[in-house]
């Protein structure tokens, strides 16, 4: 199988944010910016509405001032609605956020420098983030107006590599004593996606290892305190905690289930909202 070239890559990314933002917009027309978000608890349509096309636009100045620092993200988390804010109002307003990122991250290229919050210190990691940032919350637009969510499985598996890739690191975690707390003997999750049998070799399976420092991540076969079963959306949407452990939600969990809810609340504080 040939592999796509990185500039490929970074121009499938910067397509996605596009194509799941105009999704997410479409999703909620007509909708009442009051409704509630069901995977945000406390959060209206409003919210996240703001919450996105700010996080498109923080993510924009990063990459348009080639950022060697981290910027203020005010507009990604004061997301307060206004007492006139309506669904047309924001959703144009998103739709020009997430343009003008877009518009950044074609003109910058994939090469260019700029500050990231994890390894990567180039637009790449951006076009992957927010690529992810917009799927997620696609999905709660969707579930707050009772409409139907799909997602392509190859987006889905590399959407679960990110956050997987991203569970390794001491900085994705809310303080190094929680990082360590997570570590011992007898301390590994196996993922398996049900539905990937036609991906390359080993790219349907994620094997994570806590018993040192570092957590690994590697796409393996083995045998694990905790093994994870379910389909590609459903374990991207459990890590976000869209998604509960359960069979009602399509997820199957062998042994040793507090390990895997202390694992996910702990490996995915950075990406919580």
């Amino acid at each position: 199988m040939t592999r796509p070239s990185p500039s490929a890559v970074y121009d499938r990314y910067v397509t996605r944010i596009s194509e799941q933002s105009a999704q997410l917009v479409a999703a909620v027309d007509g909708a009442d910016a009051a409704a509630p978000v069901p995977g945000c608890p406390g959060w209206t349509l409003a919210h996240l509405l703001r919450h996105v096309g700010g996080t498109h636009s923080w993510a924009e100045t990063i990459v348009r001032t080639r950022a060697t620092a981290p910027v203020p993200d005010d507009q990604v988390n004061e997301v307060t609605p206004d007492a006139d804010d309506d669904i047309a109002t924001l959703t144009a307003w998103l739709a020009k956020s997430t343009g003008r990122l877009v518009d950044t991250l074609r003109e910058a290229g994939q090469d260019a420098r700029v500050w990231t919050p994890a390894p990567g210190g180039t637009p790449l990691f951006w076009a992957r983030r927010m690529t992810y940032e917009t799927v997620v919350h696609r999905f709660d637009a969707s579930a707050a107006v009772g409409g139907t969510y799909t997602l392509d499985a190859d987006v889905a598996r590399d959407g679960l590599e990110e956050w997987l890739q991203f569970s390794t690191l001491p900085q994705a975690y809310a303080s190094e004593a929680e990082h360590h707390a997570l570590l011992g003997p007898d301390r590994t999750l196996h993922f398996h996606a049900t539905d990937a049998a036609d991906a390359p070799e080993g790219s349907g399976e994620w094997f994570i290892d806590l018993t040192k420092a570092p957590i690994t991540l590697s796409h393996a076969h083995k045998k694990a305190t905790t093994a994870v079963r379910g389909p590609l959306t459903d374990l991207l949407l459990l890590l976000y905690d869209r998604r509960t452990p359960t069979p009602a939600d399509g997820i199957e969990v062998l042994g040793d289930k507090e390990l895997l809810t202390t694992w996910t609340r702990a490996a995915g504080d950075w990406l919580r909202r």
